[in-house]
């Protein structure tokens, strides 16, 4: 998502308000689909990863923040090879994967598989997992709606992000990285193309969207903006 030199900035004030765009929040939900496809140990994991289509991969890849997990493992595969086939040294090369990195779903699934090859190249034959602790293969359609929120300048932007839903920051913050590409989300790129606000722009863009959860996300760009508008407030 830096140097941080506040003098010289554009103000909203120097910013004609007919110019400013304003900034629209949207929120996403992903209603799940089953693919009928189950796996029961790495070897039929890694077939099923081989199979599936790439909504479903992206579901269990790209929209894991969605689900509010803890940010002990960064995917569903890495998560239920951890816990269930209790294989952690895997589970952490495949959370060390970043899908942000990759031009293309297809290209997720090459590493995914990659990983998982060199693993049974030395563990041909891991263990099962327990019966109902199956990793269940699934799709999600994904329905994008406005929250009827929307800012005008950086305090609004700062009120807005404080109260949105969750599921608002993920679409904003996370899914707006594949949409858009380079490692570049929403917020980052209204604030520096529409506010001029480039330090701030880099502040939350470089956020690492891999240490914390869609909580700890809002709270680091709310703190980052806080800290603008203050420097903002107490300068000359």
């Amino acid at each position: 998502m830096a140097r941080y030199s506040p003098k010289g900035r554009p103000s909203d004030k120097e910013t004609p308000i007919q110019q400013i765009r304003p900034f629209e929040f949207k929120q996403c939900i992903a209603i799940l689909k089953a693919t009928g496809k189950k796996a029961s140990t790495i070897r039929e994991l890694r077939n099923g990863i081989s199979e599936v289509s790439d909504e479903c991969i992206f579901h269990h890849v790209y929209q894991y923040f969605l689900k509010g997990h803890i940010l002990e493992y960064t995917n569903d595969f890495a998560q239920w090879t951890a816990h269930f086939l209790e294989e952690r040294a895997l589970a952490e090369q495949l959370s060390n994967l970043d899908p942000y990195m990759f031009h293309s779903i297809e290209d997720v699934r090459k590493e995914l598989l990659r990983i998982i090859d060199t693993f049974l190249e030395s563990f041909p034959e891991p263990r099962p997992v327990l019966a109902g602790n199956e990793f269940y293969f699934s799709e999600a359609l994904t329905i994008v709606f406005p929250c009827g929120v929307k800012a005008k300048n950086l305090a609004e932007f700062l009120v807005a992000i404080k109260n949105v839903d969750a599921e608002s920051i993920y679409y904003h913050f996370y899914e707006a990285r594949m949409r858009l590409g380079g490692g570049v989300d929403d917020f980052s790129r209204w604030i520096e193309g529409s506010l001029r606000r480039k330090d701030l722009a880099e502040r939350i863009r470089n956020i690492d969207p891999f240490m914390h959860n869609l909580d700890g996300i809002r709270e680091q760009i709310a703190g980052f903006v806080e800290e603008d508008l203050r420097i903002e407030m107490e300068a000359p």
